[in-house]
């Protein structure tokens, strides 16, 4: 199955029957990024963490009312 990187339009080949595959096929909302562009972002993220200035705003856990 051949992919487009979302960020930096490179073309790949991954596996037709792989889970990876499935899921870009059965939903559309999921999308591929090249490992190029993946580890940048990682890197990236890491190096704004590191800084002491980046804020992780996760969602609030609700509880349960039973």
């Amino acid at each position: 199955m051949r992919v487009k990187c979302v960020l930096c339009d490179k073309i790949e080949s991954i596996i037709d029957d792989s889970v990876q595959a499935k899921r870009l096929r059965n939903r559309p909302i999921h999308t591929f990024m090249c490992k190029d562009c993946e580890e940048r972002i990682t890197r990236r993220t890491n190096e704004r963490i590191a800084t002491g200035n980046f804020n992780l705003y996760k969602p609030a856990q609700v509880e349960d009312e039973w």
